[in-house]
């Protein structure tokens, strides 16, 4: 085995066994019986045990420090994951679903338990696809259409099974889309949870608007503080929001790096980053050491010449990652040379937030609501869905758009041929990617390989 083999081996083996102590922390806490009865009760927790597969998969032929943060970002993937086992016996008295476009920051201040219910519509197709298909398959023999976004039906299938922890409550909204929409009349039956529904405004992007959707997150907290134990602290908020502002302003700097040519990092690292920061951790330490460590691998990255120091392609992807095959960019760094640079998920106009008032901090957390990734990009005008493809094409320089065709994103899939058009004009290559977010009995792995590598052969090459 040549030394590079061997080095490359030795940071695998560091991560997954930094991954595997602290899924084995989960037996002191919550306990060995407790942890059983929890993984009995919910069995998508052993999917979980498959990460460092998914680990090995995303670090494919990387180098350096980019191998590194690879590493890094799955640890604390695990962390997070890891953190909500553990809560769902600790906390369950002051749990409540919510939607993953209605990020948890207020119910952190309140004292509360989120559970984002999509969470493992994102990572079981990424860890465990078979797993997460039986819940496609529950969902579609309980009668919901089988064209419906694998997301909310992923979603609906592990609530059908009772693989959800219960919730004293359920707060959504009426974003992205139909399907996610109309999924939680779904799940406020199953559950029999009381549920509460943001109203986010077609057109959002003037005072007008924030200002009504602040009043609509003062109604979200009144209603949950009527229906549980949760009361709004508003001093923790600013502590929340204050932590926040500090992610923020690192994933900015971090952004900042990947205009470098070649990046220092890129892909899935980006994407997973964005995830846990926004989804899981907003407002918490993990998200500053997260980002302040994915900083110095980038610095490092650089001082090594790049994460792919023959980077010959820079990809912007548009639409959700292709969770069925979450390794596709490690594999096309090194079929390719092409680094994902900037995707759909990730990207956002965000403010930091105004912490001199209770109601500026709601007024700015209503905003980056409304200006979320899906909120904008998949709801309201088409405008808000161009704007930002071209402008991030433009700002990080990239050769290509790969857009991410899940079949079962109506909303996406109408503005195909307008984004043809458009690319068309502007002479930016455009790859369009069949394939279904979480099913891979649809298009497999391979058949989206076959895809990418016509597309490289023919246009790009």
């Amino acid at each position: 085995m040549s030394g590079a083999a061997i080095s490359k081996d030795s940071v695998y083996l560091h991560w997954a066994a930094r991954n595997w102590l602290r899924i084995l922390r989960l037996g002191v806490n919550p306990g060995p019986a407790r942890l059983l009865k929890i993984r009995k009760r919910y069995p998508w927790v052993s999917g979980f045990l498959k990460v460092n597969k998914l680990m090995a998969r995303l670090m494919g032929e990387r180098r350096g420090a980019y191998r590194q943060a690879t590493g890094f970002v799955i640890n604390r993937l695990i962390d997070a994951l890891a953190i909500i086992v553990r809560d769902i016996h600790r906390r369950r008295d002051r749990l409540i679903w919510h939607e993953d476009l209605v990020p948890p920051e207020i119910l952190h201040a309140m004292g509360l338990m989120p559970f984002m219910v999509e969470m493992l519509g994102i990572v079981l197709p990424m860890v465990d696809c078979a797993l997460g298909e039986s819940y496609l398959d529950e969902a579609e023999n309980a009668g919901l259409p089988a064209d419906t976004c694998t997301l909310p039906r992923m979603s609906l299938g592990l609530a059908l099974r009772d693989h959800f922890p219960p919730p004293l409550a359920i707060v959504s909204s009426n974003s992205p889309c139909d399907g996610g929409m109309s999924s939680y009349a779904f799940m406020q039956k199953l559950s029999g949870a009381p549920t509460f529904r943001l109203d986010l405004p077609y057109r959002f992007k003037d005072d007008q608007a924030v200002d009504y959707y602040t009043n609509e997150l003062e109604k979200m907290i009144a209603f949950l503080e009527e229906r549980t134990p949760g009361r709004l602290d508003e001093e923790h908020l600013r502590e929340i929001c204050n932590e926040r502002n500090r992610a923020m302003e690192l994933e900015l700097t971090l952004w900042d790096m990947l205009r470098h040519r070649p990046a220092p990092l890129g892909s899935d690292v980006v994407f997973l980053a964005h995830m846990l920061f926004f989804g899981l951790f907003p407002g918490k330490p993990q998200a500053t050491r997260l980002y302040t460590g994915l900083i110095d691998y980038a610095k490092q990255s650089l001082r090594e010449g790049g994460g792919i120091p023959d980077e010959k392609y820079r990809v912007l992807l548009w639409n959700p990652a292709t969770l069925i095959f979450p390794e596709i960019f490690s594999w096309a760094e090194s079929e390719f040379g092409a680094t994902m640079i900037m995707e759909m998920l990730t990207f956002n106009r965000h403010p930091l937030i105004d912490t001199s008032s209770r109601r500026n901090m709601l007024r700015d957390l209503a905003r980056i609501m409304m200006q979320g990734p899906m909120s904008q990009h998949t709801r309201g005008p088409v405008e808000y869905f161009f704007d930002d493809l071209f402008f991030i094409h433009e700002h990080y320089s990239t050769d290509m758009i790969w857009m991410a065709g899940h079949v079962g994103c109506k909303n996406t899939q109408a503005l195909l041929g307008m984004m043809r058009e458009k690319c068309r004009q502007r002479q930016i290559p455009l790859l369009t990617i069949d394939y279904d977010l979480g099913d891979s009995r649809v298009v497999t792995a391979e058949g989206i390989k076959e895809q990418v590598r016509m597309f490289m052969d023919t246009v790009m090459r």
